[in-house]
């Protein structure tokens, strides 16, 4: 019913309004009885106060002024100071104290007083105590304006949470939407590095078996052999990637996917592309130890992005790696002879070098490639390696 009546109301302002107002003033125009001058003297000013009310949404500072010296007049004329007197001017200050700051509301409050406690005392009758006169005043009309102080404060503070939950929940799209971005970035970068690697690696391999296939079958039939495992791995790898794509419930097979490679293939690495050609010499410097799994890929997508650059862009017929594990960083760099081929210019172009500093950046390293002075290039990273933990006595 509270419900239907609120919704009779919004539907028909107007007439609410008219309602409310007519109410307020068969309320006002009673308490007139109580005056030496008589019912009918005091209609005047019930009328003045209840349309001094109508304007209180939209000037709410006038509807006080105006019911307030309606309350002070009627006062001096000899009429008794009761709450139902004063019923325009304290709805007109609770409205006030709804829509204005809470110093406004005081000053109103304090000028309400000003011209209402004087008039009572000033005028006072026998019949009416002084305490009513004076301190009755000053505790009602300070009711509406704390009551109206509590529902302004209330009313922000809904507004704040409101927009504080809005924050939130574009906050929480924005950041869904980042983390998709960022899987689909690192997604991408796992299918360069295998597709890249994989196909040039390919595409080397057999162009050594078809130089080799006349003059030396044996070597040929060898090289097509790794050609096989070449395209049989870049299989695997891309179905393990793929598989990153999968959602919860398609996770049956997730037994079938591979872990991911790390510097522990880096052997496998080197005998495919020994197969192509390219004569890759390992160093290592400091004590080997295992790395964090993420580190372990990126040193090892690193090494293998730089050996597919070196068979993409030059005819080099070597190339070192080297590894240098210190404290707490891991110091990886591969470099090539260049080859008599010239390199392409822009070092820093391409998806593979912008792939391979984004990877040491995740990890928390960094990279840097250039042109070696005696010629070659050279792509150098270094990552956080944490040393292994002491064992306890």
């Amino acid at each position: 019913m509270l419900s239907s009546c609120r919704r009779y109301a919004d539907s028909h302002p107007h007439l609410v309004e008219t309602a409310f107002l007519l109410l307020v003033l068969a309320v006002t125009s009673r308490q007139y009885v109580h005056g030496d001058l008589g019912w009918w003297a005091g209609q005047p000013l019930a009328l003045a106060a209840a349309a001094g009310l109508v304007p209180r949404r939209g000037h709410p500072r006038a509807a006080v002024l105006v019911t307030a010296v309606c309350a002070a007049v009627s006062v001096a004329l000899g009429y008794l100071v009761f709450p139902l007197l004063l019923l325009p001017v304290l709805i007109a200050l609770y409205e006030l104290a709804v829509r204005t700051p809470q110093r406004t509301a005081y000053a109103c409050y304090g000028l309400t007083l000003a011209l209402v406690v004087p008039a009572a005392l000033l005028f006072e009758r026998n019949d009416q105590p002084r305490v009513d006169e004076s301190v009755g005043p000053v505790f009602w009309i300070l009711l509406p304006v704390l009551a109206g102080t509590a529902v302004r404060s209330r009313r922000a503070y809904l507004d704040a949470v409101h927009t504080r939950a809005e924050h939130a929940e574009r906050t929480r799209e924005e950041e869904a939407r980042h983390r998709v971005a960022e899987e689909r970035i690192r997604i991408a970068r796992e299918l360069h590095d295998v597709v890249a690697h994989h196909m040039a690696l390919a595409n080397a391999q057999a162009a050594t078996a078809a130089h080799l296939a006349r003059t030396h079958p044996e070597q040929a039939q060898e090289i097509l052999t790794h050609l096989t495992g070449t395209t049989g791995s870049a299989l695997r790898e891309l179905k393990a990637t793929v598989g990153l794509l999968r959602r919860p419930e398609d996770a049956d097979g997730a037994d079938d996917l591979q872990p991911p490679p790390g510097l522990a293939r880096l052997p496998e690495l080197v005998s495919a592309f020994g197969s192509a050609g390219l004569h890759v010499t390992v160093t290592v410097r400091g004590t080997r130890r295992s790395l964090p799994p993420g580190v372990d890929l990126t040193a090892f997508r690193i090494v293998q992005e730089a050996l597919t650059n070196v068979t993409k862009h030059t005819d080099a017929g070597t190339a070192d790696v080297h590894l240098a594990y210190a404290h707490d960083r891991l110091t990886l760099t591969v470099t090539d002879d260049g080859g008599a081929t010239p390199r392409p210019p822009g070092p820093g172009g391409g998806y593979g070098l912008i792939g391979m500093r984004e990877r040491a950046r995740t990890s928390g390293g960094r990279l840097s490639a250039g042109t070696l002075p005696e010629g070659g290039f050279a792509v150098t990273a270094e990552l956080p390696a944490p040393p292994p933990p002491r064992e306890q006595s």
